[in-house]
């Protein structure tokens, strides 16, 4: 069972319904969780007066993703191959707003300070955010021009008797 997992498979079950899907995973019980699920089932049209038996018909539905009960389950058989994934259209969104994408980890939380010359350009704002709402000063008074917000408590500078390095 495990080397037809994404395979396209037709399930028959118990009431004579046959379902069809792509397997995406089973257990010990041959419970199945089916994607792009179609039921296909006989239907009888009612007799009318005078006719003869009418032909059997097959009604299909969607179905969708499908977790199914593996005690209903009599047969199962391979309609296809899995679909063939292409890696390139995972890449296909450029990066920027609209493109989901894990945060990074060990990103400090202020960047290093560096020479003028080697600091990045400043950021700009997205568009449609042209800055702080109004009422609000771009940076709260009582801020050090170079630090993005105010030290922690206790934390102002060196403690006392601090020797810097020589």
């Amino acid at each position: 069972m495990l080397s037809l997992i994404n395979w396209r498979l037709k399930v028959t079950i118990n009431d004579g319904r046959a379902l069809t899907g792509q397997m995406l995973a089973f257990d010990r019980h041959m419970n199945l969780v089916l994607a792009d699920c179609e039921e296909f089932r006989r239907v009888r049209p009612k007799k009318k007066a005078g006719e003869e038996t009418a032909p059997e018909q097959e009604v299909k539905r969607t179905l969708g993703l499908v977790i199914l009960r593996g005690e209903a389950v009599v047969s199962i058989s391979v309609e296809g191959p899995p679909p063939i994934v292409d890696d390139d259209k995972k890449n296909a969104l450029p990066i920027g707003p609209g493109r989901g994408m894990p945060a990074g980890r060990g990103m400090g939380m202020m960047p290093p300070l560096a020479p003028p010359s080697l600091q990045r350009p400043p950021i700009f704002p997205p568009p449609g955010m042209p800055g702080p709402p109004p009422g609000f000063a771009a940076r709260p008074p009582g801020f050090p021009p170079g630090m993005p917000f105010p030290p922690p408590p206790g934390f102002g500078g060196p403690p006392p008797g601090f020797q810097p390095p020589q």
